[in-house]
């Protein structure tokens, strides 16, 4: 086709005509929103890396599930700052750890909302590592039990899915494991399966209060340079019963998430990180860019490269910005 007999133009003319040949829809049926849980009770905490954001209190991880619920939006996903850390993360699966409270507060009051769990150790331990340290050496295997523990209580307390994001291998066969023998066969996993070692997660272990207190982690999350592993560690999830599959971060990935969709067969979801949220919260911040539009011409680019549903902290924002439009 070669001009003048073809005129893409012509089919860009009036907004109508270039809805009618949208080629990627974005949905409020595609979004996730992240919430951050701590103890007590009518607390707020600014998050000083993610304008918008907070630590919040019980009461109100609810208000802003109810908005999330109000918007239109599927389902939320649960983090939680404890009250205290010890090696063993023994609060990240006590029956009254703060997700764990926080999840039976949501399912009460929005009940037909889903309620995701991240399941990981790292905000919960001492040294702010995924797994158990041993020497100063992350130890694999000796993290699967727990892992395993903290997604049974999740599932105990009310959750819809849990979601490992800890990168042990192994660790979906046995959280889905002790899921089937305990009754639970019926809750999902999304397994971060495919997450690496990025930069752009700064912002969140400030919010979350994760960062490591020696190290980093290299040894577990993914080296950025690598393509073919993500075939790997996918199809490994995937035989260990995983249900859908999370590439992490999305924005710089998204070759991954469409080699993945061309690859498996299981639903994909992405997460718009919060580097890639406070770089544009931030640009905006200085009279530089439209962040609303930034957001969305990127989620809209997450979900043409393959993604089924999108993890992301504009998510309340932009399922009203799609609504009102």
């Amino acid at each position: 086709m070669l001009f003048p007999d073809y005129r893409p133009r012509r089919m860009r003319a009036t907004p109508t005509l270039r809805r009618m040949i949208r080629e990627t829809l974005l949905s409020r049926n595609d979004l996730i929103q992240p919430m951050f849980a701590i103890p007590g009770n009518k607390i707020k905490k600014p998050i000083e890396s993610m304008p918008g954001h907070f630590q919040m209190s019980g009461d109100y991880v609810v208000e802003m599930a109810k908005q999330a619920k109000e918007a239109g939006i599927p389902a939320i996903i649960l983090f939680g700052i404890p009250d205290k850390k010890d090696p063993l993360a023994t609060r990240a699966y006590a029956d009254d750890g703060i997700v764990q409270k926080t999840v039976a507060k949501i399912k009460d009051a929005v009940s037909d909302l889903t309620v995701i769990t991240d399941v990981c150790l790292c905000g919960y331990t001492d040294h702010g590592h995924c797994g158990v340290v041993d020497n100063g050496i992350i130890d694999n295997d000796a993290s699967l039990d727990l892992l395993a523990k903290v997604a049974l209580s999740h599932a105990k307390a009310g959750a819809d899915m849990v979601a490992p994001s800890d990168m042990m291998d192994g660790r979906v066969a046995e959280i889905r494991q002790t899921l089937d023998e305990d009754g639970y066969d019926h809750i999902p996993v999304m397994s971060y399966a495919v997450k690496y070692a990025s930069a752009f997660y700064g912002p969140f272990r400030q919010a979350a209060d994760s960062s490591p207190q020696f190290g980093d982690r290299k040894t577990y999350q993914m080296d950025p340079a690598n393509a073919m592993e993500a075939i790997r560690e996918a199809t490994m999830d995937i035989e260990e019963g995983a249900d859908i599959i999370m590439v992490k971060p999305a924005l710089a990935y998204l070759d991954i998430i469409l080699r993945l969709k061309q690859e498996i067969d299981l639903p994909i979801a992405a997460y718009n990180v919060s580097g890639e949220y406070s770089i544009m919260k931030a640009g905006e911040m200085m009279g530089w860019v439209d962040a609303t539009a930034l957001i969305l011409e990127t989620l809209t680019a997450i979900k043409r490269a393959g993604a089924d549903m999108i993890l992301t902290y504009s998510a309340i924002d932009v399922a009203r910005a799609l609504e009102a439009s």
